[in-house]
This record gives structure tokens, C-alpha cells and sequence, in this order.
């Protein structure tokens, strides 16, 4: 059991049969009346977020989710596979389970798969890939105004903005929770 005052980012609880799981909180002492906690609470079957407020004092049963690492194997038009490491089993998961920054995901990339009671809800990509640059604009000599990013398109088709001083052909590190050209791989 978790106490609502013990509220963290990342907690899962089950409430009313559904199991949600912290985005934010925040813990408010008001100068007039009792203290609350604030959230900001997602349902990770449904994806939903929601506000609520809760009392210091109300408990809730925690709710273990189930993270297990699984390589990329394969897609297939809506269904993407996922290879077990220890049975070697192939684990079909819909398109709709996968997290936007999916797309930073190429084949054999070891991603972390959610599930709660045996349903999978979501996949978790490695925080840092490495990806080639397949194509780019040349970077001038002389362009050298601070912070210029032009674009790119990487293996996996995705379109990000890199600094002038990238090629084509190189691998760059992509942080995939932002977006975001970190350095040189």
C-alpha cells in the first residue's frame, strides 16, 4: 500500500480498478484549511491523462508493472515483433502500444516492454541511440553563427536538426525522450 503522501514520479497505484501512474505531483499546504497533493495521474492501459486532486492520508494498493527487455525484430504493417532474449519467442505488439519516439528505433535495438497482469501497454525505447545520417544539405565554410542547425534525415527516416558541421554518412547520438542531436557517435 502507498499512501498518497508518499507520491512520487513514476509510482504506479491501482485506483477503482485501474492502474495509473504518477506524471506530477505536487504536495500543497494552503494557509487556510488541510493539506492536499495535486497530480497529475496517467492511465497506462488507456494512455489518458488526468488532474486530481488526492488527501495526504488515502491509500492505494500498489501495482507492479512488468518492464522486460526485448529486441526489435521486425514489422509487419500494423504488428511489430519483439524477440524474447531468454525463450527466443516473438512477441507480436500493435502499433498503437508504441510511444512517439518509436521512430528512433531501428532493427535489434534492445527496447524495454511494459505490461500489467500479462497485457503489454507500452514500449520504451533505449534512452540514446546511435544513427547515420543518410541525408543532409553541406555545411559551408564560413557558416559559423552560433547554434545553426539545418536538417537531417536519418536510417529510419525520421527528419531532426543537426549542426552545420554534419555529413552525410556519419552516426550521431539522438537523445530519444527529446529529439535531440546530442554529439558525434
Amino acid at each position: 500500500m502507498v499512501s498518497a503522501g508518499d507520491f512520487r514520479n513514476g509510482m504506479t497505484f491501482d485506483m477503482d480498478g485501474q492502474v495509473l501512474q504518477i506524471v506530477e505531483f505536487q504536495h500543497v499546504k494552503p494557509g487556510k484549511g488541510a493539506a492536499f497533493v495535486r497530480t497529475k495521474v496517467k492511465n497506462v492501459i488507456t494512455g489518458s491523462v488526468v488532474e486530481r486532486t488526492f488527501n495526504p492520508t488515502e491509500k492505494f494498493p500498489t501495482a507492479y508493472i512488468e518492464r522486460k527487455e526485448m529486441t526489435y525484430s521486425y514489422n509487419d504493417g500494423d504488428l511489430y515483433y519483439f524477440m524474447d532474449p531468454e525463450s527466443y519467442e516473438l512477441v507480436p505488439i500493435g502499433a498503437s502500444e508504441l510511444s512517439d519516439n518509436f521512430k528512433f528505433v531501428k532493427e535489434d535495438m534492445v527496447c524495454r516492454i511494459l505490461s500489467y497482469k500479462g497485457k503489454v501497454f507500452g514500449v520504451e525505447p533505449p534512452t540514446f541511440v546511435n544513427l547515420q545520417v543518410v541525408k543532409t544539405d553541406p555545411g559551408f565554410k564560413g557558416d559559423t553563427a552560433t547554434n545553426t542547425l539545418k536538417p537531417a534525415i536519418l536510417e529510419t527516416g525520421v527528419e531532426i536538426k543537426v549542426p552545420l558541421f554534419i555529413d552525410e554518412g556519419e552516426f550521431i547520438q539522438i537523445d530519444t525522450r527529446t529529439g535531440e542531436y546530442l554529439g558525434r557517435a
